[in-house]
């Protein structure tokens, strides 16, 4: 730490505080720190930094997998806003099983980790009272489990599928398909996605045609797109429209539309939801949601450390646990008609 104070021209107390997490440090001297911190592969001995303060500096992160775009993302997001007040993340991907999220849930009580946010995917509601008493501070995101004892970070899911909806429904498509359903019984985010979809067409007098319905059980991966695509084209259906529920189902349900000979948005228009990066890229560009993963990830960030410092000194709790929705809004790209004006 002596090395690391003489490199970034500051002292050992102010690294001291940077690497704690303390918030009453200017930016610039922070980034300083850290900065000299990577240099110098400084390493922090995590077991004699619980024993002197009581927290490890460390956070856990638990999402279904690094591989989906969107989680890949969102980790990053959580890293970069961890990493701005001094703090390290251990990822634990669990791999969209139960048995995975649960040792996920019981990393912390190894000591190794001051608290965690966590994404289920496995888990249901009737597993809620898991969460309870867990002894550790505890950030839930996304909309698979609710609990009213836990901190919770989510998106507007119904809103975000509407909006995508109705920029078709305002571009004259009338027979659009939905690519991401599943057959499980789920209050998680293809359900809510799934009510926006319906709220929109029910606010224009359409029915829901169960041949558009294009279902995904396996995973959300631009495969699965494709495939679902495929069966709703195959089903003979007239298709003008598609709102997928997450990016890669939506690319993929691009490429089987122009291996068709189908052009977008001429013939169909598409709108993906999550604004990864790779919808910037896709031919055509992929209109989309983007759901506010960086605010997501930064207040996630933020509620953890706050609960972590209540949990060292009680009278500073000062607030029941938070549910948070995070601000959306449609990104259009070349995937859709042009909005009049």
């Amino acid at each position: 730490m002596a090395d690391v104070a003489r490199h970034a021209g500051v002292s050992v107390k102010t690294v001291s505080n940077v690497l704690s997490g303390y918030p009453h440090v200017r930016d610039a001297t922070r980034d300083r720190v850290l900065v000299a911190v990577d240099e110098l592969g400084y390493e922090i001995n995590v077991t004699a930094k619980i024993f002197r303060s009581g927290r490890s500096g460390v956070v856990g992160l638990a999402v279904p997998e690094l591989g989906q775009p969107y989680f890949g993302e969102l980790a990053d997001e959580i890293l970069s806003a961890a990493r701005s007040h001094g703090l390290q993340v251990l990822i634990e991907p669990t791999g969209f099983t139960r048995e995975g999220e649960l040792a996920a849930l019981r990393v912390p009580r190894r000591g190794l980790v001051d608290g965690l946010i966590f994404s289920p995917a496995a888990l249901v509601q009737s597993d809620a009272h898991l969460l309870d008493d867990l002894g550790y501070p505890l950030v839930l995101l996304g909309e698979q489990l609710f609990s009213p004892s836990v901190d919770h970070v989510t998106m507007r899911n119904i809103d975000g599928a509407r909006a995508a909806t109705d920029l078709l429904l305002d571009a004259g498509r009338r027979h659009i398909a939905v690519i991401g359903m599943l057959h499980a019984e789920t209050a998680g985010s293809a359900s809510l996605r799934y009510t926006g979809y319906q709220q929109a067409l029910e606010a224009r007098g359409i029915e829901v045609d169960t041949r558009l319905l294009g279902w995904s059980d396996e995973a959300w991966h631009r495969a699965n797109g494709a495939r679902a695509m495929a069966d709703v084209l195959d089903s003979g259906v007239r298709v003008d429209g598609v709102v997928a529920f997450n990016d890669a189902l939506a690319i993929g349900a691009m490429y089987e539309l122009q291996t068709r000979g189908l052009a977008i948005p001429q013939d169909v228009g598409v709108v993906g939801f999550d604004d990864i990066e790779d919808s910037r890229y896709s031919v055509p560009t992929l209109t989309t949601v983007d759901p506010g993963r960086r605010e997501i990830a930064h207040v996630a960030v933020d509620i953890l450390r706050r609960r972590v410092r209540e949990q060292l000194d009680p009278s500073t709790a000062d607030s029941a646990p938070v549910l948070y929705l995070a601000g959306m809004r449609i990104v259009e790209r070349e995937s859709t008609p042009r909005r009049d004006g």
